[in-house]
């Protein structure tokens, strides 16, 4: 099977994570991405202009006349050139803030004409209002797993002492919504005897994030929306406890967790994250997320192109 896909940016790690399974499957896959250069406006997309997705279309139908058997539109901005080229069926997945963000409305006219839609979310699929795939990005048991925190902390630079709390973001990604967590962290260091600090991830290589999970005390999401979070997968696949607000599928993945909080106020917040930094048991996480690895989340995928094709 040949796909061809439609991607904002090729840097997203768990793009290329999807690719790189979908090809260990079988499938030939071939990526184009939107012109430009990346920057955060305000968490909610690429700073790409409306030019630059402009000029992305040509090369999409141009390459829709080649032997591919299906286009996969990631992300609800390269939706459109997927749906007006006329050769090949099209299926969209949507990440989250392509449906909760500002360009919302351009995501949920386009998954109108999508022969299927893959959404990260069960909160998505009942939003969007059109029958979808429930299939999160999955995680890399491989990479992602326990490891002792004296180590990590060591290869990260941290203090071997005290509590750490990772936010697994860069802090001006304005939906990411840095400043409640340092609030949140503020707040709990009035409450415990050891100093809290916070620390954030900027550039930072997929298969570096290991080492600062596993140096975490604690992972901290206070997220205003997401659609499937990859650090709270990741974190629990390391057995890291996470505290976070109700966003996404989080509750999910943390449902019968100890020590993981999905929470709904400032205090609330704070309490987990006290309960995650003073307890000495780890959550079970690693056997909560074996059901969305990389491998499974793939061949279900897969599955979703056959019945594309075939349909």
């Amino acid at each position: 099977m040949r796909v061809l896909n439609l991607v904002p940016s090729e840097q997203s790690r768990f793009f290329d994570q999807q690719v790189r399974t979908l090809e260990s499957l079988g499938v030939d896959c071939t990526t184009l991405s939107v012109p430009g250069h990346r920057e955060y406006d305000d968490g909610d997309t690429s700073g790409r202009s409306v030019v630059d997705y402009a000029r992305l279309y040509p090369n999409v139908l141009s390459a829709s006349f080649d032997d591919y058997d299906l286009i996969h539109a990631n992300y609800g901005l390269t939706a459109p050139h997927a749906i007006c080229q006329p050769n090949l069926p099209v299926v969209l997945s949507l990440w989250g803030t392509d449906l909760y963000g500002k360009y919302g409305p351009v995501s949920r006219f386009c998954a109108r004409f999508a022969d299927a839609v893959v959404v990260m979310s069960p909160a998505m699929a009942e939003d969007l209002g059109r029958e979808a795939h429930v299939l999160p990005h999955g995680v890399d048991l491989s990479l992602f797993k326990p490891a002792p925190t004296g180590p990590a902390r060591q290869r990260v630079g941290w203090d071997a002492e005290g509590h750490h709390v990772l936010f697994p973001y860069p802090p001006e990604r304005g939906v990411k919504n840095y400043p409640r967590a340092q609030r949140i962290v503020d707040a709990a260091s009035q409450r415990v005897s050891d100093p809290i600090e916070l620390h954030t991830v900027t550039g930072v290589p997929h298969d570096g994030m290991p080492s600062y999970l596993n140096a975490a005390d604690a992972l901290l999401l206070t997220s205003t929306h997401e659609g499937s979070p990859n650090a709270v997968k990741e974190a629990l696949a390391c057995n890291v406890p996470v505290v976070s607000t109700d966003v996404g599928d989080v509750a999910t993945r943390l449902a019968g967790l100890d020590h993981s909080w999905v929470c709904a106020s400032d205090a609330e917040l704070v309490d987990g994250l006290i309960d995650a930094l003073t307890t000495d048991d780890r959550p079970r996480g690693r056997a909560a997320v074996r059901e969305i690895s990389v491998q499974r989340t793939g061949e279900r995928l897969l599955d979703i192109y056959r019945d594309v094709v075939d349909g």
